[in-house]
């Protein structure tokens, strides 16, 4: 299956609590003070296992052109995360006839080692979900639902930790508002919690407590409301520290290469989104300092699957 490699290429460099700016960098200076972690991510994938048959993306997405880069990048690459922010069912045949199975295992065989959950995953119901995780090879992660009086109680993680050579990461993961979105039968007593509050007490913990190299956010939250103050990644970013890198989904936004935000703290944050329907293969190449002053820098591509 053929693919354009590359749709864009940016260089960008962060440090986190000092200063923001252009670097200039090669590898092999890299490969001797820094430990660079890359982060592969997806968002919004809606059941699309095969390419489009037509329209504007016709011949774009499925899961064999994915797999194609993924394996492509991981002979490449030592440290290769693989995640997922959220609304893996809904959109096909594909979902209509089996519910979400098919979908768990391309994601199982594809290697991803994490997922958020979001509000068309609860499209069959909190039971469906629950035998459709019977096929995931990797947890689903969301701090700010709480399942316990669900059948979800206990398999649903607020966070994980994942070595990857000397980088320890932590990632969690925060849901949308069910309530008006959803319908209350399919998602029952699963209770929504504040996601500013959830997200300060998780990335507290990971980036202090666990002392995790990077902390990462899947967020289901939706990039940018055009100003409106519902919460979102942008703001969210702004007014929470110790997130170092957030993956987000649900607004289904294609950004030509990734949003560095300037918290309130005086630190930076690389927001993402690549889109939906698997159009788009999201790629953050980030440099961790060994020293572990936690600077970053970044070299973000979005790969167009084809």
């Amino acid at each position: 299956m053929n693919r354009r490699s590359f749709i864009d290429k940016s260089i960008k460099g962060i440090a986190l609590g000092a200063t923001f700016g252009q670097f200039s960098f090669s590898e092999e200076r890299l490969n001797g003070e820094y430990e660079k972690l890359v982060i592969l991510h997806t968002n919004d994938t809606h059941s699309r296992l095969d390419p489009f048959d037509s329209g504007d993306y016709k011949g774009l997405g499925g899961v064999a052109a994915r797999k194609t880069i993924i394996d492509e990048i991981r002979k490449e690459e030592k440290n290769v995360l693989l995640v997922d922010a959220g609304d893996i069912f809904q959109g096909t045949p594909y979902f209509n006839m089996f519910l979400g199975e098919l979908e768990m295992k391309a994601m199982s065989m594809l290697g991803y080692e994490a997922a958020t959950m979001g509000n068309h995953d609860f499209d069959a119901g909190l039971d469906n979900f629950n035998k459709q995780m019977l096929h995931a090879n990797f947890p689903f992660i969301v701090s700010n639902y709480n399942f316990s009086d669900t059948i979800l109680h206990n398999k649903i993680a607020p966070y994980k930790i994942i070595k990857k050579g000397k980088i320890k990461i932590g990632i969690f993961g925060l849901g949308i508002e069910l309530d008006g979105l959803v319908h209350k039968d399919l998602y029952l007593n699963t209770q929504y919690i504040d996601p500013i509050s959830t997200a300060k007490k998780w990335a507290t913990y990971l980036k202090h407590e666990e002392k995790c190299d990077i902390v990462i956010l899947l967020s289901h939250l939706g990039y940018s409301y055009n100003g409106k103050k519902k919460i979102s990644d942008v703001i969210l970013s702004e007014i929470v520290d110790n997130v170092d890198v957030v993956i987000g989904g649900h607004t289904h936004t294609f950004l030509k290469s990734p949003d560095v935000i300037k918290n309130n703290f005086g630190n930076f944050v690389i927001v993402n989104q690549v889109g939906w329907g698997g159009i788009n293969l999201g790629r953050l190449d980030v440099y961790l300092q060994k020293d572990k002053k936690n600077r970053i820098k970044n070299e973000s591509f979005l790969l167009k699957c084809q």
